[in-house]
């Protein structure tokens, strides 16, 4: 993924919480100059990957198969240094983009459409062994539990949730015509480089491809304290 998409994505999902009137942390607002100079005291950002997330899966087709994230909480199950039992996720999808299908060996989450246009989920029961069942899904959403056929489009409006347990495979998209999404996502710890069960077996973080300078640093990318 070329940086120059990556710093588009970031412009892009600053402007669209600008509009929405979403505030971030501070540190959400540093250059890459702004790191060199963080100590120790900001440890809690690096252990736990708190911060800015763009990813293509590897693939290099954004526009497509990608999204962009800020992680704003996030407790760590590896390390006791950290308690916190939660996370807490802000995310852009844009039209044409789709979020692959996954489920969580661990994580239970909401996704919320916070605003703009339409979600289509589709979920489909997963297996022990991680493959995908034809059996009626249950879903939970705002206080209704109900089921749905496997693989049903499900579609959530802006100002309503979706509820995620462990081996759920789910996938969304925006609803055609409809505008981008801006996502929340409130869950249990995340962690990214051991719970995700992709279908097909993405990476989850891009290779970068250096065409211009970073204009924010992905949570990946931090140097050591200063």
């Amino acid at each position: 993924m070329k940086r120059s998409e990556i710093n588009g994505a970031i412009k892009r999902m600053e402007k669209m919480l600008g509009d929405y009137r979403f505030a971030l942390p501070p540190f959400l607002h540093w250059t890459p100059e702004d790191w060199k100079t963080a100590g120790h005291e900001y440890d809690e950002i690096r252990d736990n990957m708190l911060g800015w997330d763009v990813t293509d899966y590897g693939m290099g087709k954004y526009a497509e198969l990608g999204i962009a994230l800020i992680t704003l909480r996030n407790g760590n199950v590896k390390n006791k240094k950290y308690t916190k039992t939660y996370a807490e996720k802000v995310i852009m999808i844009e039209e044409g983009q789709v979020s692959p299908m996954h489920f969580h060996w661990s994580k239970m989450e909401d996704i919320i459409n916070r605003g703009g246009g339409n979600l289509i989920f589709r979920l489909y029961n997963a297996t022990k062994d991680g493959a995908m069942a034809d059996t009626d899904v249950e879903i939970n959403r705002d206080g209704r539990r109900y089921t749905v056929k496997a693989g049903e489009d499900i579609v959530v409006a802006p100002g309503e949730s979706l509820t995620f347990y462990p081996y759920y495979y789910h996938e969304f998209v925006v609803q055609p015509g409809t505008g981008s999404v801006l996502i929340g996502e409130v869950s249990m710890c995340n962690d990214d480089n051991t719970d995700n069960r992709f279908l097909e077996q993405y990476p989850r973080f891009p290779k970068i491809e250096e065409d211009e300078p970073p204009y924010r640093l992905l949570c990946t990318e931090y140097p050591k304290a200063a």
